[in-house]
């Protein structure tokens, strides 16, 4: 079992850590997976139309009940929790429903996967195309350093960026940063990193629908003389976004960097069935990052298929929190503190990687 790296190190995408993980061969490398028979592998990747048609009315539907007593609400105290429950149910859905159709895999017909993916995007804020290359990227290389663009925190972990994530006040106004210089045909350093020269077009024109969006919502402001134009469109990104932060801490904070199994640092957490379909059941979180193909309907079936190979999931979303944030909180003096489970008698052995693999040979 190899030890992680005790070094303070650059989590960017341009610094040197990205040489680093090519020359241990961490970069692109083959990832291990759980043997599944072929009939059975196939029948987990159909694609299907009416699970995610069923869930898109489902959220629109609720997310328009939720919009109604919001503005009813308005001018009184209830407009707290209304708003609240409108923020968690426009935000937390956008952020799965982007994920999902950004894989292609949540509808069978490509352009509704489309369409609910720029939707998505734009209800998250976050630049279409540019994010479906940084979360290609992730699956690629999902936790090395230097390489993978969505590492949520380093180590020791910088807690004030975290506390600004309850309310998207750190990766919000970045992104929005972002695309207005895409509005001007220009991209960041780490966007050069893994966005392809033939989608920079597509790329600033996507942020210039964005910040168009911006400026009528914005114009709307001034000619109502009220923020609620922003409180419906824009801003539930911000005010609805702690529920996108607790589900994301829980994938991978704590677990290993730098090696070549999703087991060593990805969680699977059970969640109850309202979260579940707010997540869209991206709490088997292990099971995707191992078959990112297998639709999002088709996951729990899927646990069922390789848990003899998986470590016991966490039992719920606080359970997976608690030991996250013990985590960050002993990494806070001791990086190299990392939680390993145990893997149960039918599994087999942990994958590190290369390294350990010359390692284990001397």
């Amino acid at each position: 079992m190899p030890t992680q790296d005790i070094r303070k190190r650059d989590y960017s995408l341009t610094g040197p850590e990205g040489e680093r993980a090519q020359q241990r061969g961490l970069v692109a490398a083959q990832w291990y997976a759980t043997p599944i028979p072929r009939t059975k592998m196939k029948e987990l990747m159909k694609r299907k139309d009416g699970p995610a048609i069923r869930d898109t009315i489902i959220w629109f539907c609720a997310l328009a009940a939720a919009g109604v007593l919001a503005y009813w609400s308005w001018g009184s105290w209830w407009a707290v929790p209304a708003f609240a429950l409108y923020g968690v149910l426009y935000a937390s859905p956008a952020d799965s429903r982007w994920h999902e159709c950004g894989h292609g895999t949540a509808f069978k017909t490509a352009w509704m996967n489309e369409a609910v993916y720029q939707i998505a995007s734009f209800m998250i804020l976050r630049p279409a195309t540019p994010w479906r290359w940084s979360h290609s990227r992730h699956h690629t290389d999902t936790i090395i350093v230097g390489r993978d663009p969505e590492i949520v925190s380093p180590r020791p972990p910088v807690w004030h960026v975290i506390a600004m994530e309850f309310f998207k006040l750190y990766g919000g106004p970045r992104d929005v940063w972002r695309m207005l210089m895409h509005c001007f045909g220009k991209l960041d350093a780490e966007e050069k990193e893994y966005i392809p020269a033939s989608e920079v077009r597509k790329t600033c024109w996507e942020s210039r629908v964005y910040v168009l969006i911006f400026l009528i919502v914005i114009a709307a402001c001034f000619y109502y003389g009220t923020i609620k134009p922003a409180m419906f469109i824009v801003l539930p990104s911000f005010f609805g976004s702690f529920l996108v932060l607790m589900t994301g801490l829980s994938q991978h904070l704590g677990l290993y960097e730098d090696v070549l199994d999703h087991r060593l640092n990805t969680r699977t957490t059970y969640m109850n069935p309202i979260v579940r379909f707010l997540y869209w059941n991206m709490n088997y979180h292990i099971e995707h990052h191992m078959f990112p193909m297998v639709p999002y309907h088709a996951l729990p079936k899927l646990h069922e298929a390789i848990k003899h190979d998986c470590p016991e999931p966490s039992p719920s979303l606080s359970a997976a929190l608690k030991e996250v944030f013990t985590a960050l909180v002993r990494q806070r003096k001791d990086p190299s503190y990392t939680i390993v489970k145990p893997l149960p008698d039918t599994a087999a052995p942990y994958e590190y990687g290369p390294e350990a693999a010359a390692a284990a040979a001397d």
